[in-house]
């Protein structure tokens, strides 16, 4: 096994006390080299992973995160349980004030994914109803 994979392998989530916690203020990282196996065909996807949050008490350290990102690469997954899995690491390590996980995925067989999960989407999406409730059609008892 090569260094780097067993750095991959070996890695965990670190996360930092923040130096300014009194101070609310956004941070975004970009990681576009992500990718991990389609869990159908195996084939890979590529995409690039955008994170965007206010932290309170603690930051996110980058090259745990890069490693992090690293372990997808063998792992069959769909482009919305990618995120959302990311999403739900990082909420609960960094307990922020807000965050935002953006997956935009590469086109593959002609069609692009971008997934976008937050701790507002409730406020930004309101909640879907059943198809037959959205064309008057009520469901019967």
């Amino acid at each position: 096994m090569k260094y780097g994979q067993r750095a991959i392998k070996a890695s965990k989530l670190e996360v930092w006390g923040n130096p300014t916690p009194d101070r609310d203020y956004e941070i975004e990282i970009s990681f576009p080299e992500f990718t991990c196996l389609c869990p159908r065909s195996g084939y890979p996807d590529f995409a690039t992973i955008s994170i965007k949050y206010i932290p309170d008490k603690y930051i996110v350290e980058l090259k745990s995160l890069k490693l992090y990102f690293n372990k997808y690469r063998d792992e069959h997954i769909s482009h919305e349980a990618a995120v959302n899995k990311i999403y739900d690491l990082l909420k609960k390590n960094l307990r922020p004030k807000y965050i935002e996980v953006t997956g935009d995925f590469n086109p593959r067989g002609n069609v692009k994914t971008l997934i976008r999960v937050s701790s507002d989407m409730g406020k930004i999406i309101p909640p879907l109803k059943p198809a037959c409730q959205q064309a008057g059609r009520g469901t019967s008892s």
